[in-house]
């Protein structure tokens, strides 16, 4: 009976990671925004272990879906590295105050930033795509016009970087979700494009992100290397959806995942 259990556990995890993977890919947040959920609500782990083991997920999926992206010629790397400069400094700050807040407020301020979220995109989804189809990115075109290293521009991405970094390494569950949105509504990149660099930025920091874990104890191998090689496949079938949906489709995926997440996490703890 052991055996059956401990297979019936593998399979789902391997399961969930083939999901969690795909959809991660697809909406360029990298598997932990759902994998993180599954080991809390059905395996219960505790909050730090289950963010640790998360963190590891993202790195997997991110680093399976960039092969693919690469490809695709969909990364904006610019971005991406200045991102990911800001970014590695905010997953040590965020590793830090997983260690000091409670278990039940981590439950609660992961809900609550998920649906507020989630409420954002429903919200501005239906307006902005048609506002700017068919046109140039204008950071594309900024990014031509502007100068130097230390302009306004490259600074901000830093502080957001920084701000993606906290946040993924807290809540094991990278900073995708978050780093999509201000790509698309804030700098009006086209969704294909902001999630492919998202996922080249999570490739990176989660990185940095799940070695501070793993240095800390925070990661269960069992759920990692199985979960792994499910967001390994996942992250292939994302890539290879992604390219033929429309921007407006994946914002829609990525609100409707946020809000389910949010809702179920907001009673738990």
């Amino acid at each position: 009976m052991e055996v059956y259990i401990d297979f019936l556990m593998l399979s789902s995890l391997i399961a969930i990671g083939i999901f969690a993977g795909a959809y991660g890919a697809i909406v360029g947040a990298g598997g932990g925004f759902i994998f993180v959920p599954a080991l809390l609500i059905f395996y219960q782990f505790s909050p730090a272990v289950a963010a640790g083991t998360g963190l590891l997920i993202v790195f997997i999926n991110s680093l399976s879906g960039v092969f693919g992206l690469i490809k695709q010629k969909r990364i904006y790397y610019y971005v991406g590295i200045i991102l990911t400069i800001g970014a590695i400094p905010g997953t040590f700050f965020g590793s830090w105050l997983a260690e000091i807040i409670p278990a039940a407020s981590f439950y609660k301020i992961f809900a609550i930033l998920l649906i507020l979220l989630s409420g954002f995109l429903f919200y501005k989804n239906s307006n902005i795509f048609q506002k700017n189809k068919g046109e140039d990115s204008e950071l594309e075109k900024a990014f031509l016009l502007e100068e130097g290293i230390w302009n306004k521009q490259n600074i901000g991405f830093l502080g957001i970087g920084y701000l993606l970094g906290t946040v993924s390494n807290f809540f094991g569950i990278g900073g995708g979700w978050l780093m999509v949105p201000i790509l698309v509504y804030g700098f009006k990149i086209k969704p294909h494009i902001a999630t492919a660099t998202s996922l080249f930025t999570l490739c990176i920091y989660s990185f940095v992100g799940a070695t501070s874990q793993i240095l800390n104890g925070n990661i269960d191998w069992e759920a990692g290397i199985w979960g792994g090689l499910g967001v390994m496949v996942g992250a292939q079938l994302g890539v290879l959806v992604s390219s033929k949906l429309s921007g407006k489709v994946i914002i829609q995926m990525l609100s409707l995942l946020l809000l389910l997440i949010g809702a179920r996490l907001l009673f738990m703890g």
